[in-house]
This record gives structure tokens, C-alpha cells and sequence, in this order.
């Protein structure tokens, strides 16, 4: 045991140690300035609301809706950058905006609608962008409002040897594509199961997700967007480069999300008519699934860039990106235009 003058031989050094530490520990209260200035920023701008939230993807979209809508930036706050993204407060035809551009992916699509939806004083969201065309009755320039999208990449690899169970909604089996076509019986990619999503939401019960496919757009939206049915497209990119026929909107097909680039006509196929769907992008599902989590409505309005590796030669997506994000951004302002002005979210009820 140590002797008295020993430990108060050592008071001193421990006194210093406790004080240099305890100067390194901010207090739980503090908060940085540039937060607190954020903070009632935001309080300010939410005052004027509420506001139309829109989420769009990547810079050839963004230029497109920038350079074809008439966007009045809000005279005080005209944006505030929040977690890296720049969100731009406004008017588009006296209804007051939110638009903020996500990025690419689900991740970054999620993120974004969910930070909108808790910073802002939002009614419901816009999502639109580009998207492949996984259906042969549409055409590169057309624009698609879908009622249901699916996250086709939630995926369970199937070990080979093992029997495919009931635990998902399709499976792709990858020995159908060997070449030559059903060239032996085994492949040891086996097969891939398409997995369902986990559903929290306000209306459903704490901790206890549903289990669902498909995540489906407000309906009472949908009613409004098929006003836009006749709507003129561009057909032109330019003077020397145009599509064979006028391109159409329409609502009320399917899409489906992954964190993947669709660039395969047999991938292409097996979408289509496994899953109905009439697009592949990128985001919609994390979008729209974290609006129907959160009670909000949702809209998504999808221009068709390319035909998702059905074609001969490079993928369209380079020549026809801008046509298509223009005839999106059109959409857009045309849709709205027509939502009411004393419009509320809260009268809405979501549908899963």
C-alpha cells in the first residue's frame, strides 16, 4: 500500500492532468455558430412556407429544370447548404419551392428527401430525373409518371445447391442465360432472389415494418398528372438530331430502382417481364419509400433517356440525356401548375 507522502507527493500532477483534460470537453449544451445561424435561417424561410419539395439527381438534369422553368429565388434566402447540397428556395409559377439535386443512388436519394423532409416546412415531393426504357411500347423522349415502384437490387444470392424457398418475389435464375442458351443444367452463380423491403412508417406500428414490393405514388397526384397526357415534348436535341415520332407522357406504369446501370438487353428483358416494368433509374424507390414512410406525398416523372442495352452500338444516354431531363423538367412545371394553392399533405392518406 502507498504510504501517505507518496500520494501527496502525487496531488499536484494529478490536479494538472484533471484540469488539462477536463479543458478538452466541450459542454453537452454547446452548439457550433454555424449551426445556430442555420437554425433560424431555417426557421425564417419555414415561415413563408409550406413549400413544394422537388429532387432531381445529376447535373444534366438540374441544367435542364434550371434552364426551362422560370425559377424566382426567394429575395432573402435564395438557398442554404446543408450536409454538402445546395437546397434553392423559390417560386416556379407563384407555388413556393424547395429543389434540392441528390446525387446518384439510393443512399444519396434517401438522405436528401429525408433532410428536406425534416428541415423544411414541405407538402410533398417531386422526384424527377432521367431513366432507361425497359418497354418496347415506349420510346426514347417519352416521359413516364409511374403509380408503383420497386427496389429491384435488395437481392438474396441463392446458394446453388439449396431449393429456392417462398422468402422472395422472383428469382433469376443465371443458368437460363449460359451461352449456348441452356448449355448444362448447373451454374454455380446460381440464382438470385429479389427481396422484399422493410416498411417503417407513421401509419403502421412502432418497430414493426410491413413487408412490401412495390411502393405506390399518391394516387390523388396521379389524377392530376394524367391532366398532362397530351402535353407537347420536345423531339429535337438540335436541329440535325431528332427522334423518328413526337414522344408521349404517360402516367400509371411501373418502375424499378438498383444501385445499377441497366445496360443489357437480356437484364432488360427479364425486368420487363418479370416485373411489368416500363423503367430503370436509380432513385425513385428510395424517394418515394422515404415520403410513404414519413406521410408525405410523392410524384415521380421519369424521362426516358435510352433503351437500356436493347440497342445496337453505344447506349443513346450520351446523344439523348438532354432531351430527355428537358422534357422531364417540362413535365414538372406542368404538374405544377396544377396542384391547388392552399394545397395540404395532411389531407392525403398514403397507400403501401
Amino acid at each position: 500500500m502507498a504510504s501517505l507522502d507518496h500520494i501527496l507527493c502525487l496531488l499536484p500532477l494529478l490536479f494538472i492532468i484533471i484540469v488539462i483534460s477536463s479543458s478538452h470537453v466541450l459542454p453537452a449544451s454547446a452548439t457550433p455558430s454555424h449551426k445556430r445561424k442555420s437554425a433560424i435561417t431555417i426557421r425564417k424561410v419555414n415561415r413563408r412556407g409550406p413549400y413544394i419539395g422537388l429532387v432531381t439527381v445529376f447535373e444534366t438534369e438540374e441544367d435542364a429544370f434550371l434552364g426551362s422553368v422560370d425559377f424566382r429565388p426567394d429575395p432573402t434566402h435564395p438557398f442554404m447548404d446543408l450536409s454538402g447540397r445546395r437546397f434553392r428556395i423559390g417560386k416556379i409559377h407563384g407555388k413556393k419551392v424547395v429543389y434540392v439535386r441528390c446525387g446518384i443512388g439510393l443512399v444519396n436519394a434517401a438522405a436528401a428527401t429525408q433532410q428536406m423532409i425534416d428541415v423544411f416546412n414541405i407538402k410533398g415531393i417531386v422526384h424527377f430525373g432521367i431513366a432507361g426504357n425497359i418497354n418496347n411500347s415506349m420510346s426514347i423522349g417519352d416521359v413516364s409518371i409511374p403509380k408503383q415502384i420497386t427496389n429491384a437490387g435488395l437481392w438474396d444470392w441463392l446458394n446453388p445447391e439449396k431449393a429456392k424457398g417462398d422468402g422472395d418475389a422472383a428469382y433469376l435464375d443465371v443458368k437460363n442465360y449460359n451461352v449456348p442458351q441452356g448449355d448444362g443444367n448447373n451454374n454455380l452463380l446460381g440464382s438470385i432472389g429479389y427481396s422484399y423491403e422493410e416498411l417503417y412508417s407513421i401509419t403502421g406500428q412502432t418497430n414493426s415494418p410491413k413487408k412490401v414490393f412495390w411502393i405506390n405514388t399518391t394516387q390523388e397526384w396521379l389524377h392530376l398528372a394524367a391532366g398532362l397526357e397530351k402535353m407537347e415534348l420536345l423531339q429535337c436535341v438540335n436541329a440535325t438530331l431528332c427522334l423518328p415520332e413526337k414522344p408521349k407522357l404517360v402516367v400509371g406504369l411501373k418502375a424499378a430502382t438498383a444501385n445499377i446501370f441497366v445496360d443489357n438487353a437480356a437484364y432488360r428483358n427479364f425486368l420487363y417481364d418479370t416485373f411489368g416494368v416500363s423503367s430503370s433509374d436509380m432513385e425513385s424507390s428510395a424517394v418515394a419509400m422515404t415520403c410513404v414512410s414519413n406521410g408525405y406525398p410523392i410524384i415521380v416523372i421519369r424521362g426516358l433517356s435510352d433503351i437500356a442495352g436493347a440497342q445496337t452500338g453505344d447506349n443513346a444516354v450520351r446523344k439523348f440525356g438532354s432531351l430527355a431531363a428537358t422534357n422531364t423538367a417540362r413535365a414538372v412545371l406542368e404538374f405544377i401548375k396544377k396542384l391547388p394553392p392552399n394545397y395540404n399533405h395532411d389531407s392525403y392518406v398514403m397507400n403501401v
